[in-house]
């Protein structure tokens, strides 16, 4: 788990310490010669802990790990332990060495997976390609993008096509193909040609900046169990010392021989530095975070990767969200044409309009359209089109347009949006348009309720019917229609009062409910300001299948972190048992504090190497 071993001014002191600390065995014992080369292993090893000890009794902090070893080592050489000194400052100073080593690896680890930003941009100019720094770079600059370069800034593509790595913004291994018109976000790898693109965003605004500055936060916002192992050391260490001090004085003062006494104190200040929890708990909730961001789950800070594993319902929006949020055709009847036949007409009509189900249509079609044959077209406000094919009367449009021009029309049970189509007073047939359901949809109830949520809900401003039909299809048993902003909000309060309640939306429509819940979830839309601001939780990709990963890495960071906690204690708890009756030595409660302070990282660290399906 320790991959790398860096040469740096901390291993080149142990090094020197432990010269020294050696050669002293090869010298008679209580020679000047021995006691010089002891006092200068000591003091290679311990200067900056004496340093750091003083600095902090300065700003008022006396009591911790540095102080502790300087007073165990100070009353080892009291009472002739000379070795033992040195061998207590040498363990704990590899110790220290050793778990910082750990913790810059997890570190740095998390950093290359998320190596967003890009130093430079190609920008196009009249003269050719100029290499300018990114952050010079501005809004409507055009810039080319080579194979094997990241996307500086986010933007459209101008001019030519590629296939992109995704992969360190979503998580998602698939290449994603883009092409002109296509918007790409910085942070992205070009893999295939050469792109031009124009930029959309300044870095400072663009997503991989904001990426980097979130993960950058990530642990300022600290939960409960950070905050308490703070303030428990602060507490913790004094009482140690007094306790120390009372191992010594009573016995002593029974007649108890004090040199003996005081060894086992020394032992008893050695093996309470806590260590292990004030390094593990904040790196465990640290990798956590980083085990989601390789994944493609951003979280905001360790306060709400620890919130997750707290969530007893979750609410969805339903467009966008349980379904893909854009229309399609999905049923065509005719009475009278051919199913194409009817399709190509309304297309013709519906190609002349900008709303969305006309674009669902036309796109359905996928053909060229002539439309220079339509006239006298009109469109008529939340009912339809009318217009002429040549002189044949077309109306294109919902029930009750068909029935206002005594056409009659006859029942259906399908669900959607259904257009329906006449000519000359003639009813021809319907088109059903609806947002199609995501593929994961169809099983992301079952897969919550098995990681032990309660209750799954969704809040839509749909028709009854169409959110009806599309909660039995995804076997979501509770759910509110035809509901405004501000009734998503007033149900969701109700739920709150009731259980630890995360809300999943688009991330703009709903920023209102994604900041009232507990725990916010924002699905796709990465470069939105709105959704970053809002949310507590940034799906990268748009997979609902996410959101159980995000709470299977809080149970599995929160289940590590408890286990650390419950071993140091534990642990330590024995040996000062075996320390106060003289059954360990002091330089041995050096080796068990440094042993569980590494056991409990590398631990730690299985949170980034943990399978999850």
């Amino acid at each position: 788990m320790i991959r790398k071993i860096k040469i740096n001014e901390e291993l080149i002191k142990i090094i020197i310490s432990a010269l020294f600390f050696t050669l002293s065995f090869f010298t008679t014992k209580n020679s000047i010669l021995y006691f010089v080369l002891l006092i200068l292993s000591y003091i290679v090893i311990s200067y900056e802990i004496y340093i750091d000890a003083f600095k902090n009794i300065f700003h008022g902090e006396i009591f911790d790990e540095n102080f502790l070893m300087i007073l165990a080592t100070i009353g080892a050489f009291y009472i002739g332990e000379y070795p033992e000194a040195v061998m207590v400052m040498l363990l704990f100073e590899i110790g220290e060495y050793l778990s910082d080593l750990a913790v810059d690896n997890s570190k740095e680890s998390i950093n290359n997976l998320l190596d967003l930003r890009a130093d430079y941009v190609n920008l196009k100019t009249e003269t050719g390609i100029k290499k300018i720094d990114v952050n010079a770079a501005k809004i409507g600059d055009i810039f080319v993008v080579k194979p094997g370069e990241k996307i500086p800034l986010d933007g459209i593509i101008i001019n030519g096509d590629s296939y992109l790595d995704t992969s360190s913004l979503t998580g998602e291994g698939v290449p994603r193909f883009v092409t002109i018109g296509d918007n790409v976000l910085s942070g992205t790898v070009n893999l295939d040609r050469a792109l031009e693109i124009k930029a959309s965003a300044l870095f400072a605004n663009s997503a991989a900046s904001k990426i980097i500055d979130l993960l950058e936060n990530a642990t300022n916002n600290k939960t409960k169990t950070e905050k308490f192992i703070t303030s428990f050391s602060k507490i913790y260490t004094p009482i140690v010392v007094l306790c120390a001090f009372l191992l010594f004085l009573i016995p002593t003062l029974l007649g108890y021989d004090a040199n003996t006494w005081l060894y086992r104190a020394l032992e008893f200040l050695v093996i309470s530095c806590p260590c292990a929890l004030v390094i593990s708990v904040p790196l465990g909730f640290f990798c956590g975070i980083g085990r989601s961001s390789k994944d493609g789950i951003l979280i905001k800070s360790s306060k709400d990767l620890d919130n997750l594993s707290k969530i007893d319902t979750v609410v969805f929006d339903k467009t966008g969200t349980i379904t893909k949020g854009n229309f399609e055709v999905i049923k065509i009847k005719s009475y009278k044409l051919g199913e194409e036949e009817l399709l190509e007409l309304t297309s013709k009509v519906e190609s002349l309009s900008n709303h969305p189900i006309a674009k669902a249509i036309v796109r359905r079609y996928g053909k060229d359209i002539d439309n220079s044959n339509i006239f006298h077209f009109a469109e008529i406000g939340g009912m339809g089109i009318k217009c002429y094919l040549n002189n044949e009367e077309i109306l294109v449009g919902t029930k009750k347009l068909l029935e206002q021009n005594n056409i009659n029309v006859l029942d259906n049970k399908d669900v959607g949006t259904i257009i329906y189509i006449s000519m000359n007073k003639e009813y021809l047939g319907y088109i059903v348009i609806a947002d199609v359901i995501k593929d994961e949809s169809y099983t992301i109830s079952h897969k919550l309720k098995n990681i032990g949520i309660n209750r799954v809900v969704m809040l839509s401003g749909d028709d009854k019917k169409i959110v009806s039909d599309v909660c039995e299809k995804v076997k979501i048993d509770e759910y509110y229609s035809n509901l405004l902003p501000i009734d998503k909000v007033n149900i969701l309060e109700k739920i709150k009062e009731e259980s630890f309640t995360a809300f999943v939306g688009d991330g703009i429509n709903d920023a209102p409910v994604i900041k009232l819940s507990d725990i916010g979830m924002a699905m796709g839309n990465l470069g939105s300001d709105v959704t970053i601001e809002a949310a507590d939780v940034v799906l990268m990709h748009d997979n609902l299948e996410s959101i159980v990963k995000a709470i299977k890495i809080s149970k599995i960071t929160k289940r590590i972190i408890k286990f650390n906690i419950m071993f140091a204690i534990v642990f330590k708890i024995t040996i000062l048992f075996l320390a106060t009756f003289g059954i360990t030595s002091i330089w041995m409660a050096v080796v068990s504090d440094v042993g569980v302070t590494l056991l409990s990282i590398l631990n730690t660290l299985r949170i980034m190497k943990k399978k999850i399906d």
